[in-house]
């Protein structure tokens, strides 16, 4: 009876958010605490978590040998069991890294994260010309958020972001993302945020990471990018164009452990005159020169390529712009066969 008196309270609306305050607080204080640390330190914690995921868990180990291995098919096995824990050494660096930002001073960051390039934009914001940088998940993308230390503050540095559904664990990491002044702009907000801005006569330098894998409806172009025919997002381009923004893109490098650097190369002044695409185009095309670069600091543990363009021709169909289903998933997998299907 007492068990289940207590079952019902914690059940109620109620109690579920107060217990997820409670777990955000704690986990912001279990964070900030952490960050205190020197980055040495946080660097030994990096150290025993890449041991930990790659040879005792092996975080998604076959996802990252397939993707890196079948984007370069012309590596050896050792060469790409090499770039493979390179990638996970980077990878840990990065989720500490990013603890970090909570407590890291403006003059160390400045250090660690610098750019090139930003004369340029400082020159379009002071005349008024809003500025769009398209990046990947390539180094440490969380520092990039940094860039209001590094240009005028004429203008306001923004970057898209994906709100998390608990609200309290979203505050905490707009508290990481926004602490050096950069603002974030939910993604289904971008344009009224964009048209408010630029009603006030402030310009906007904002990021789009634009390396994710879009949804089946959301597939408008197909790119051959790293070996692959690749489904990519164009709704970074079409606010580009639309909005009238300069066209930027964000080639990143890490110099060594603990610091990057971003350079900003114009692509475009004027991109509303460029047909349709070819932004992207051209973004795909730089990213896969800096991927190929120094590929161990891509995000190779997204399983970029489970959608393909044979699947997308037999199951949807495009008209006037728009995706439409021909074809359901359930309809498609009896097709091929439930078992290779789901295999697949």
């Amino acid at each position: 009876m007492g068990i289940s008196i207590l079952v019902r309270i914690f059940a109620t609306q109620k109690m579920k958010r107060v217990i997820s305050k409670i777990s955000a607080y704690l986990c912001f204080a279990v964070l900030w605490i952490t960050s205190v640390f020197p980055l040495w330190v946080h660097y030994l914690f990096s150290d025993a978590l890449y041991f930990l995921l790659y040879y005792v868990v092996g975080y998604r180990r076959r996802i990252v040998r397939g993707n890196i291995s079948s984007a370069f098919p012309e590596k050896s096995e050792a060469e790409v069991r090499q770039v493979e824990r390179e990638f996970y050494h980077w990878f840990c660096d990065y989720l500490v890294e990013t603890i970090k930002m909570m407590t890291i001073s403006e003059q160390e960051m400045r250090r660690r994260m610098t750019f090139k390039g930003t004369d340029v934009i400082d020159q379009l914001v002071s005349e008024g010309v809003s500025c769009g940088v398209m990046l990947g998940h390539y180094c440490n993308w969380e520092w990039i958020s940094t860039l209001p230390l590094a240009v005028s503050p004429k203008g306001v540095c923004a970057e898209l972001y994906h709100p998390i559904e608990n609200p309290d664990f979203d505050r905490l990491f707009l508290y990481i993302r926004q602490r050096f002044g950069s603002v974030c702009i939910p993604m289904e907000e971008t344009l009224r945020h964009i048209v408010k801005y630029n009603r006030e006569g402030k310009p906007l330098v904002i990021g789009y990471i634009a390396d994710q894998k879009p949804n089946w409806r959301n597939i408008h172009l197909w790119l051959d990018f790293l070996n692959h025919m690749t489904p990519v997002f164009t709704g970074s381009e079409r606010i580009i164009k639309r909005t009238k923004q300069a066209f930027f893109y964000g080639d990143v490098r890490r110099v060594k452990r603990g610091y990057y650097e971003c350079e900003f190369k114009l692509l475009e002044r004027h991109p509303e005159d460029i047909p349709d695409y070819q932004l992207t185009e051209r973004y795909m095309q730089e990213l896969e020169r800096t991927i190929r670069r120094d590929p161990a600091f891509w995000l190779w543990s997204h399983d970029r390529w489970s959608r393909t363009k044979e699947e997308f021709d037999t199951r949807f169909y495009v008209k006037d712009g728009k995706v439409y289903e021909k074809m359901s998933e359930a309809d498609y997998a009896k097709q091929m066969g439930w078992r290779s299907y789901w295999h697949h």
